[in-house]
Order: structure tokens, then sequence, then C-alpha cells
């Protein structure tokens, strides 16, 4: 464990056992939908790599509009 890590459990370890569980119930969704996400991505590498190449085949072609950004 890295000590940053330690300092905020100590942090934590000190606070009344509702926050701990409140933090901690918070950190552990962070992490499931962190989860979650990397899966996503890793099942939809193909796809995006195909649609990545059929972007760059577009603009090659001339098929593509300049994003253009205005400051307001």
């Amino acid at each position: 464990m890295n000590k940053l890590l330690e300092c905020a459990i100590a942090e934590l370890a000190r606070r009344p056992e509702d926050e701990q569980e409140a933090i901690a119930g918070l950190i552990l969704d962070e992490m499931v939908a962190e989860r979650g996400w990397k899966e996503c991505f890793a099942r939809s590498e193909d796809r995006l790599a195909e649609l990545a190449r059929r972007a760059r085949e577009q603009h090659a072609r001339g098929e593509t509009t300049p994003l253009t950004f205005r400051a307001r």
C-alpha cells in the first residue's frame, strides 16, 4: 500500500462508522465502475479501430469538414 492510501485510510479510521461505511461504498462503487469501463472498451476495441479506419479513409477522400470553434 502506498503512503497516500495509508494516510487516507488513517484519516478515514478517525471518522465515525457511518462516514467510514459511506466512503468505503463510494470507493468500491468507483472501482466497479472503472472495471466496467475497461471491459466495455476492451469489447469495443475492434469496432473502434474499424470506425477510425473508415474516418481516415473518408478524410483522405476529402469527404470530411474541419471543425471550427469560435470564442464566445
